[in-house]
């Protein structure tokens, strides 16, 4: 050999592609692309990051005040906690621990555009079941399980789509997977989703020795820049977590921040109910475009997941909604060139949206 080659499944690789946040010819526009929050961040969090702290020294290694807040939020142990760069980090660690060569990892067909990689980094093979309504579908994910099969991917709820299984049927998928494979509930969006049912992953890991739920402070708790998630789960899942994860992973100012975002409640209460308003609001003005072949996937995430099948193309709106300033994420890497996932905007942004989509379609803003 010439030079380092690299082993054939990472040659296989596309790097990630984040949200856009500029036009085609370089302006910037607001970003409806990323799922970021609207509303910010937690004051609370915003004050402690203006306390400042000794860049020279390392932040604890182990998260320790961080993970005793979020186990006191959650009703959990904090030491079935593991904290990481985002919760990307982990979810890569679980999938390294148990997945290589020859292995699979399954995810439903629209999912987590991260999801595919993670098997790909260790050699493993991402296997898609096929979606009903675009989002997952328990006996669907069931069937695309072999004996090669190590690692099942649920993002619930889901990203693009913003589809939600219920508990009762995130415990059917559980039962039907042999003992020796790791489901991975992720949950990145899970403050959006009704309290009622937002404890239940949680039991869910309680209780089996092979499960794991993943959250994040990027969504709800509008700390995407600190690069803040956690796991839970048995005791020899969090072993082997831990055993990946990098060293010192967590920043000083992340874990101070996320530590106040906890504690202020109120905001993610805030976040949510805005993100359910805003949401139903634009879900019913695409749905009064339905003659014009535009629809929306149903979604408990804060963005939607908008379907152009008729004369107006998802290029189209794209490019019209750049034009209005807004940047939303078009996918036809993900198999879905027909559709755009728009986040949740504030009400002005709700408002321009709805107008630019209207006024593309025809009719009267």
């Amino acid at each position: 050999m010439s030079r380092p080659e690299p082993k054939p499944w990472i040659a296989q690789i596309h790097a990630y592609v984040p949200g856009k946040s500029k036009s085609a010819s370089g302006k910037p526009l607001v970003k409806l692309s990323a799922n970021e929050n609207p509303l910010g961040s937690s004051p609370a969090a915003l004050a402690a990051l203006a306390e400042g702290h000794v860049a020279a020294d390392y932040p604890d290694p182990d998260a320790q005040a961080l993970r005793e807040a979020i186990a006191e939020v959650h009703g959990l142990d904090p030491a079935l906690v593991v904290c990481g760069t985002g919760s990307g980090e982990l979810l890569h660690c679980a999938v390294q621990a148990l997945a290589g060569p020859e292995d699979e990892v399954v995810m439903s067909r629209y999912s987590f555009s991260l999801y595919p990689l993670l098997a790909q980094k260790v050699g493993a093979t991402p296997v898609f079941a096929a979606p009903e309504g675009y989002g997952a579908s328990v006996d669907n994910l069931l069937a695309a399980v072999t004996a090669r099969t190590r690692v099942v991917l649920l993002d619930n709820p889901n990203n693009p789509v913003g589809t939600f299984l219920p508990p009762a049927e995130v415990a059917r998928l559980h039962a039907g997977l042999p003992p020796h494979v790791l489901l991975v509930v992720d949950e990145a969006y899970g403050e959006y989703i009704d309290p009622a049912h937002q404890s239940a992953a949680f039991a869910l890991a309680k209780a089996h020795e092979n499960v794991l739920v993943s959250r994040t402070f990027s969504k709800a708790y509008g700390l995407a820049s600190e690069r803040v998630g956690w796991v839970t789960g048995p005791a020899h899942l969090i072993d082997l977590v831990n055993r990946l994860r990098g060293a010192f992973n967590v920043s000083v100012s992340g874990q101070k921040a996320a530590i106040a975002a906890l504690g202020d409640q109120t905001f993610v209460a805030e976040a949510r109910d805005h993100n359910t308003r805003e949401r139903a609001r634009l879900a019913e003005a695409i749905a009064a475009l339905g003659n014009h072949g535009i629809s929306a996937s149903p979604s408990e995430a804060n963005f939607l997941l908008v379907h152009f099948e008729g004369e107006v193309t998802a290029t189209a709106a794209l490019e019209a909604l750049a034009e209005a300033g807004y940047a939303v994420r078009h996918l036809p890497s993900q198999g879905l060139p027909n559709a755009l996932r728009i986040t949740i905007g504030t009400t002005p942004a709700t408002t321009n949206v709805i107008a630019t989509l209207r006024q593309l379609c025809g009719e009267t803003a």
